[in-house]
């Protein structure tokens, strides 16, 4: 028994007439009734009292028939989602973000993709750095809003910057440097650091360690946390400084004091990044939303 068979049987069904339902279906009128006798042999049971003057449904054939309309209509829908994702307009898409990274920007754009994609499901995942790329890597998150630090060392990665946060020196209200309006990294050589641990963040561990370096020595950690607010709230406690993102300016104490950093430039960009070769037609759709939420910030600025 196949889809065919059904809708044949439908035509028969509704018309009381082979020869009408073959014209129907654009088919000639033997093949109607061949697989209408296809059909009952399947079953076992005869859909149709025939007679030379009518056609007239069994009672098989009327039972019978409530089901195999439901049958080709759920086909049709299946082949319709099933268009429908391979479209990326079904199906679900597993976003991971830093907790405050896109904080401002992301609403919107989610708001705008459920609006045009109401039947793709959004699952929201907050990570560390670390675990964002390796999660990014390893399949379990389809797009990852983080920072760019090493990502253009991940091979099969693509990434679209969204906006460059600097980077900033860290001090207590009290810190005798607390005053100045931009400080030199090499100035924090005999500052005790406070750090986010590694694996909560390998480049930008890294990337604060390759920043002292250059100023010919190594910071002296004394403490670390797996958290950027437990790093701020340590350096507010005055246990060391710290060299984080800008951006975290927006949600530090008020008491703590960001100053820029003099010389080379030192920031990091705020990135959406994926797989390149992540199938998930939701993706794209997705980049499609967020490039048209930066062009309508670009022309505000503008």
């Amino acid at each position: 028994m196949d889809i065919r068979q059904l809708r044949y049987f439908i035509a028969v069904a509704e018309h009381l007439n082979f020869t009408e339902a073959a014209k129907r279906l654009y088919v000639a009128q033997p093949a109607v009734s061949q697989q209408i006798a296809s059909l009952e042999k399947r079953l076992g049971v005869k859909l149709f009292r025939r007679n030379k003057l009518s056609v007239e449904l069994t009672s098989a054939g009327s039972v019978f028939l409530q089901d195999a309309r439901e049958i080709v209509e759920r086909f049709a829908l299946s082949i319709e989602h099933a268009r429908q994702a391979e479209a990326g307009l079904v199906g679900t898409i597993s976003i991971g973000l830093l907790s405050v990274s896109v904080r401002d920007f992301l609403p919107s754009v989610v708001r705008a993709f459920r609006s045009k994609y109401p039947q793709v499901t959004i699952h929201f995942r907050f990570e560390n750095i670390g675990q964002l790329t390796n999660k990014l890597l390893s399949g379990e998150i389809d797009l990852a809003f983080t920072l760019s630090h090493g990502l253009h060392n991940l091979g099969g990665v693509t990434y679209k910057p969204l906006w460059t946060q600097p980077y900033s020196i860290i001090l207590p209200h009290d810190h005798p440097l607390a005053d100045q309006p931009n400080l030199s990294i090499a100035q924090l050589e005999h500052e005790p650091f406070v750090m986010l641990e590694r694996e909560e963040s390998p480049q930008g561990y890294d990337y604060v360690l390759s920043m002292c370096a250059k100023h010919g020595f190594s910071p002296r950690i004394v403490s670390q946390a797996s958290r950027t607010d437990a790093v701020l709230m340590i350096v507010d406690a005055g246990i060391g400084v710290t060299v984080l993102s800008r951006h975290l300016l927006l949600y530090a104490s008020p008491t703590l004091r960001f100053i820029d950093i003099q010389g080379e430039d030192h920031s990091v960009d705020v990135v959406a990044s994926y797989k390149t070769a992540n199938a998930n037609p939701a993706v794209p759709l997705f980049i499609q939303e967020i490039e048209t939420a930066l062009e309508r910030i670009r022309a505000n600025q503008a």
